[in-house]
């Protein structure tokens, strides 16, 4: 970090010549006609010490969950360029879903027609009462969704599930009684985003936001600089009685994401007046912007008596402090131009058969998501949300060039307007050598499940393709043609050498119908007579994330890629963040990596447009229980069968030290 300083004479020069006190309507204005001088000086960034990334066979130590980040290796694939750390020193989208039943607070089963209490419905849509009726959805492509597929299967570790029918006449009375008291009938199912402020429940919880930082994708991700507490800024005076727009310096009082909690200039300890402002928006400027400006600087009214001459009390305060870079508003305009443009097309994964990918065309693009039509969607209904540095979109002819499944277009030419989009534009992944000891077909690892991205299982390698891309496969849930078989690079951060979730302390899901438990590998590789693939080949680079437990973020679920939620941190393990999604039950955590494109900074949705999920409310089936069964007991089924629940009695098996 390097700061720039200024000495006080210098300050008080500026003062004297470009502060004017003019006395109007009764108040100290104060007109600022030119920017501050600066110089700087340099100091150097600490480096962090970095650790391996696995800890199983291969004379790696082990690492246990760690809340602090780690640096990258010497072999990282790309330096990131330094942070411009220096700063100036004064001198929408988610959409309602309906209930076909349309009755307050119930579901109805989109595959079997159950009728049953929308809370005791499986995933975040409540479509299915059971994982059973939500694969058998899935799998007859009846109207694939894009929970369905790719990243569609929610865990079912506690998925609840009305046993008995008789019940549902008594769910239903008390889901109408609710809906009268509380007129609930259209709140439950999505909160509106005005609903939701990040400020209140930061302030509320004493909450921790993951900094701008360690986000490199996201807007200023990699120009945030030293933005910290105690930077100066202007900002329109709201405690002002004044027919016109006026300003006030404050200075940020605490940071969340791109969120600033503000206090003008001059409230000292006071924070009656605090209030929160997305850095980047609109309204947020350097200190002498209105100097530039030709803008009015007016005091607070709340503190106007405590000062008579304000121009000496900002002389004061300002001597030596930081504000923004003045083009700080250019470079945020700057890293909100994205690449990806309407109406190009690209290969991206198929959500109905993840073995292939298909021709789509970009619809949307909000704040570097796409919205991808499949090519044969008339109605533009059958779409598919990423990032547009997802590993699951590539160039066209991708697939062709590296040997993967492709589903050919049933269109012979391309639409007028629509155009390939540039091979350029796409996520490089890094160049890896295969001439020499490399992945074999048949061996086995441990992956993260892209089905089910809360359980990390035991796989196997079912293809090698060119450039260094496998076809894994779940063991255990394989289907027979292979459908389901999904693509990772090899150096992809979703995928393990055998024995990592052990040395880590991380469940494995062993694969389905899998008696011998507690599992152990060395038992399953001789009784399948297989292999495990060599650590050594595995990524094991740990960047210098900066990441923490208990920090908030917003966060794609990946399960449903058009919803944005509010989410927290709640473990490491090297570059592999265990996602939460606030006021939903733990089953639906994911796996994602400390790098992944769709985690974003608190204050993301706000800068772009987007709509965030705020917290879902919570009401249990104890509550319910208690509520309206009168001590009556009914049982709550954990899912269709053993076979087809994740639940900890079947599949999420804890290792033995």
């Amino acid at each position: 970090m390097h700061h720039s300083l200024v000495s006080t004479n210098a300050v008080s020069t500026w003062a004297e010549k470009n502060l004017i006190g003019v006395y109007y309507q009764n108040r100290n204005v104060l007109i600022c006609s030119s920017k501050i001088p600066v110089k700087t000086d340099h100091l150097s960034q600490t480096e962090r010490k970095r650790r391996d990334s696995f800890g199983m066979f291969d004379g790696y130590d082990s690492c246990s969950e760690d809340t602090s980040s780690s640096s990258s290796s010497d072999e990282s694939e790309e330096e990131v360029s330094p942070l411009p750390s220096s700063l100036p020193i004064i001198k929408n989208n988610g959409q309602v879903y309906t209930y076909p039943d349309g009755k307050s607070g119930m579901a109805t089963c989109e595959m079997c027609g159950m009728v049953g209490v929308r809370d005791a419905f499986y995933s975040k849509t409540k479509r299915f009462c059971s994982v059973s009726c939500s694969r058998s959805y899935s799998s007859n492509s009846k109207k694939a969704s894009i929970l369905a597929r790719l990243q569609g299967k929610p865990p079912t570790k506690k998925a609840k599930v009305l046993q008995k029918q008789p019940l549902v006449a008594k769910l239903a009375a008390y889901a109408q009684y609710q809906a009268t008291l509380q007129n609930q009938a259209k709140t439950k199912a999505a909160v509106p985003v005005e609903g939701f402020s990040w400020g209140s429940y930061i302030n509320s919880n004493s909450f921790t936001a993951a900094p701008v930082t360690c986000f490199k994708h996201a807007p200023m991700g990699t120009c945030w600089g030293d933005i910290s507490e105690g930077v100066r800024v202007e900002v329109p005076n709201t405690d002002c009685s004044l027919p016109t727009k006026v300003f006030w310096i404050a200075g940020i009082v605490k940071l969340a994401g791109y969120n600033a909690l503000l206090r003008y200039e001059g409230f000292e300890n006071d924070s009656n007046l605090d209030f929160w402002c997305n850095v980047c928006g609109s309204d947020i400027h350097p200190v002498g912007w209105c100097a530039t400006s030709g803008k009015p600087l007016v005091p607070p009214r709340t503190i106007q008596h405590k000062y008579t001459n304000w121009k000496a009390f900002l002389v004061k305060r300002l001597t030596g402090a930081k504000t923004l870079p003045p083009d700080f508003s250019q470079k945020v305009s700057e890293s909100m131009q994205y690449p990806f443009k309407t109406c190009m097309r690209v290969e991206v994964v198929d959500k109905t058969h993840l073995c292939r990918t298909r021709v789509a065309v970009v619809e949307n693009v909000i704040g570097g998501r796409l919205r991808l039509v499949y090519e044969e969607s008339e109605d533009k209904t059958d779409d598919f949300w990423c990032h547009m540095y997802s590993p699951l979109i590539h160039h066209i002819g991708w697939s062709r060039s590296i040997g993967h499944r492709f589903k050919r277009s049933d269109i012979t030419k391309k639409q007028d307007g629509h155009f390939d989009a540039p091979s350029h534009l796409f996520m490089k992944v890094k160049e890896v050598d295969t001439a020499g000891e490399w992945f074999k077909e048949g061996m086995k690892l441990e992956a993260i499940d892209p089905l089910n991205l809360s359980a990390i299982c035991v796989a196997t390698i079912r293809k090698v393709l060119a450039d260094g891309y496998l076809m894994i496969g779940i063991d255990g849930s394989e289907a027979a043609d292979g459908s389901d078989w999904f693509c990772y690079h090899a150096t992809s951060p979703s995928i393990f050498p055998v024995g990592f979730c052990e040395i880590n302390m991380i469940e494995l899901t062993p694969p389905r119908g899998y008696t011998k438990l507690p599992f152990k590998w060395f038992d399953y590789l001789r009784e399948t007579d297989s292999i495990a693939a060599p650590v050594k080949l595995f990524n094991k680079e740990v960047p210098n994330h900066g990441f923490h437990v208990g920090m908030k973020l917003e966060a794609v679920d990946l399960m449903e890629p058009r919803l944005v939620c509010v989410a927290t941190v709640t473990r490491i393990i090297h570059r592999l963040l265990r996602i939460h999604f606030d006021g939903w039950e733990d089953e639906y955590d994911q796996w994602v990596d400390c790098e992944s494109p769709d985690l974003y900074p608190v204050g993301w949705c706000q800068l772009t447009g987007y709509q965030l999920q705020p917290p879902a409310p919570q009401l249990t089936s104890l509550q319910l229980k208690e509520e309206m069964l009168d001590g009556e007991e009914y049982s709550f089924l954990q899912g269709a069968s053993d076979q087809e629940s994740n639940g900890s009695a079947s599949y999420y098996i804890k290792q033995e030290p």
